[in-house]
């Protein structure tokens, strides 16, 4: 399929994956105390659009996704990993070959990778990139945690920068603006470890007496 996010072959596959995508979504969506109205502002996406896809009727474009990925303050690669299959049977053991969980070309600047399934309480990214212009800014509630496996990179954290080499780690906690690029323009490769949504349970509206 054109501009898919979802990682099934077969018909009935893609079905099930753009289901649990919008289940997520809306998932995040009421984690955050966003309405649809909230989202759609947000987002610049249509109301009705929006609650099509939390249903599974809809199919985002990448470029949709990466809105709404920003506006749920989360990762557009965890998004598109919630589309995966849920784990059956090994429980705590899992193993991801090299190559798999890849996000689509274009999604993301170089190349980027989930390591794990989306539903573990973290999420470990492979980044691989040589670019040298800052990309977007991303904030979330949860706490991430960088490591530099080969290159260098300038790592800007709410406006202060710091440059990293090979073996360099940094910590940051939730809340913080972040994004990265080449300090060089030499490739770099990235392992970001980053803690699953914290997802608060919604208080049941109060009847008025």
């Amino acid at each position: 399929m054109t501009d898919s996010i979802v990682a099934g072959s077969a018909v009935e596959d893609d079905s099930a994956a753009v289901l649990r995508l919008g289940a997520r979504i809306r998932e995040l969506r009421k984690s955050r105390g966003l309405t649809l109205v909230q989202l759609a502002t947000a987002t610049e996406l249509s109301h009705p659009f929006l609650s099509q896809l939390e249903r599974g009727l809809a199919q985002p474009s990448l470029g949709s996704l990466r809105r709404i990925a920003l506006a749920l303050q989360t990762s557009p690669i965890e998004l598109i990993a919630a589309s995966e299959e849920p784990l059956s049977g090994a429980g705590g053991i899992e193993v991801r070959r090299a190559g798999s969980g890849a996000v689509p070309d274009g999604f993301a600047i170089g190349t980027a990778r989930m390591l794990t399934h989306s539903g573990r309480p973290f999420h470990p990214m492979e980044v691989l990139s040589d670019a040298v212009e800052p990309g977007e800014a991303f904030s979330h509630e949860e706490d991430e945690f960088l490591y530099v496996a080969d290159g260098e990179v300038v790592v800007e954290l709410d406006g202060q920068q710091y440059q990293l080499a090979t073996g360099d780690s940094l910590y940051y906690g939730g809340g913080v603006v972040h994004r990265w690029w080449s300090a060089a323009g030499e490739p770099y490769r990235l392992m970001v470890v980053k803690e699953g949504p914290r997802l608060r349970t919604l208080a049941a509206p109060q009847e008025n007496p």
